[in-house]
């Protein structure tokens, strides 16, 4: 049986593989940021939404990855769950 961490490791060395890996990567951890400043703030997604002028469900889509938001979007959001939005450029692995 092949181990997770071995399997990943082979995919790995596909460069296709990679690059999506990376980019799927990177949107998690955006996702996992907008959470967890709702929460910090302690806000339901309703709540969110009201502060945003937007709904609910246009939260939980953003929140689970079903839409690319905007820089303005992500600076709104910030906004209103006392968080304040940066963007940082890194040089990529090759």
């Amino acid at each position: 049986m092949t181990k997770l961490k071995d399997l990943k490791k082979h995919l790995m060395e596909d460069p296709e593989f990679r690059e999506e890996y990376v980019r799927a990567n990177d949107e998690f951890t955006l996702i996992e940021a907008l959470v967890h400043a709702r929460a910090a703030a302690k806000l339901t997604q309703a709540e969110l939404a009201r502060r945003l002028g937007t709904t609910q469900s246009a939260i939980a889509r953003l929140e689970g990855g079903g839409v690319s938001p905007t820089f303005a979007t992500l600076r709104r959001y910030a906004e209103a769950t006392g968080t304040r939005l940066t963007v940082e450029l890194v040089k990529a692995d090759t």
